[in-house]
């Protein structure tokens, strides 16, 4: 069975706190909760896939229950977050496991059938290792 992957859009101020390991989990209205992988494109000004991400896992919860299991390695405010669920019962929280940083930023069309940068997601089908291998990652488990 091939891996579960998608793509999301990030903003690169969030990138950046999941690469230093301040932020640990990636908070979204809306994600598929059996995911392996995420490649993870930075909006503007880079507008580029700048890293694959293993998940460990997906947490789905009242916004009230979710900020107090993930604050601490939420990487932003608690009105930050209670904002950006406003007006919702279910909120989602990608737990990272490792975060492969690409060492040179690619355009989105490396990925086969990705076209344009995702709203909220868009799956992947083609296999980890083989977007380890376009993306110059040499990973081994």
């Amino acid at each position: 069975m091939k891996a579960k992957t998608i793509i999301i859009s990030i903003h690169p101020q969030h990138i950046d706190k999941i690469f230093s390991g301040e932020k640990l989990y990636e908070y979204r209205k809306r994600i598929p909760t059996e995911i392996q992988y995420i490649i993870i494109y930075a909006t503007v000004p880079i507008k580029k896939i700048v890293a694959i991400a293993e998940v460990d896992y997906v947490l789905k919860e009242s916004p009230k229950c979710l900020w107090e299991l993930t604050q601490k390695n939420s990487g932003v405010s608690c009105d930050f977050f209670m904002n950006y669920f406003s007006g919702l019962s279910e909120a989602y929280a990608i737990k990272f496991r490792n975060i492969h940083k690409l060492s040179i930023p690619m355009d989105i069309n490396i990925v086969d059938g990705i076209k344009c940068a995702p709203q909220a997601y868009s799956y992947v089908y083609e296999s980890f290792n083989d977007l380890c291998d376009k993306f110059n990652i040499n990973y081994s488990r």
